[in-house]
């Protein structure tokens, strides 16, 4: 096929003279712009639903990143990583990987974001017999609140606890954070609504999921993007997926690929 090409980009060449060497130019330009799609490269964490290897889709937001990139003519490649890590790997100057997914909009000079792929109800997961109360973020400073390594929470709540004056243990997933509560370690946790309702649903989790709850006030509903790295080519990548995000239907994609 390629001969093929090259040989009629020739005949034109040919016929146009003294000018074909702008003609090849722009053909081949054409050519090798719009006959093969790029692969855009992503990390990713394991938390589902929204992003898994095993999961169906790869989980609903790598599902959103792989259908607004085909409706451009694009591929995506997600490798999934811990959470720090596939931040870390995102960042590197030398890595292949044009950013990572999905992350809550925060200040960074490091990468741009992309337009809301879609929403994640924050909330609290908490002992069905002794629920927390409160009203205002600040009412949560009488409690431990258990919160997960590298993850953005509320503005306030991160602030608080940068203070010194909330309450807070770390962990590396939300599974601990979960068991953490079940035990009487800490009082609550920080964890979307979706992620608790996929694990509380896993067979293995059966014994704790009559014992805990999602508490009655969410903390916010926090809008999900692509973090790309702030450099032309991250930008670049930025652009498309805006481009086909606005040709596809993100809230019917997230439906499809959440737990029913």
């Amino acid at each position: 096929m390629c001969n093929n090409i090259f040989t009629y980009i020739q005949r034109i060449a040919d016929v146009v003279g003294k000018h074909r060497w702008i003609t090849l130019f722009l053909l081949l330009s054409s050519a090798s712009s719009f006959s093969y799609g790029d692969t855009l490269y992503l990390t990713s964490l394991h938390w589902p639903p929204y992003a898994g290897s095993q999961l169906k889709n790869e989980g609903a937001s790598i599902a959103i990143t792989r259908a607004a990139l085909e409706a451009v003519g694009h591929k995506v490649q997600v490798d999934f990583y811990p959470w720090s890590r596939a931040v870390r790997m995102a960042s590197r100057a030398d890595s292949k990987y044009s950013g990572y997914l999905p992350e809550y909009a925060y200040p960074t000079e490091k990468f741009v974001f992309s337009n809301s792929m879609g929403s994640s109800p924050l909330g609290l997961v908490e002992q069905k017999r002794h629920p927390i109360s409160w009203s205002n973020q600040s009412d949560l400073n009488q409690y431990t609140i258990g919160v997960v390594q590298g993850y953005v929470n509320t503005e306030q709540l991160d602030k608080m606890i940068a203070q010194g004056v909330q309450p807070a243990e770390t962990v590396a997933s939300d599974i601990h954070n979960i068991k953490k509560v079940v035990s009487g370690r800490i009082d609550a946790a920080v964890i979307d609504t979706y992620v608790l309702g996929y694990l509380l649903a896993q067979p293995d989790m059966k014994p704790v999921a009559s014992r805990v709850q999602l508490n009655k006030h969410i903390l916010t509903h926090k809008e999900l993007y692509i973090a790309f790295k702030n450099n032309e080519e991250g930008k670049k990548w930025r652009d498309l997926f805006n481009q086909g995000l606005a040709k596809i239907d993100v809230d019917k994609i997230l439906k499809q690929n959440m737990p029913q």
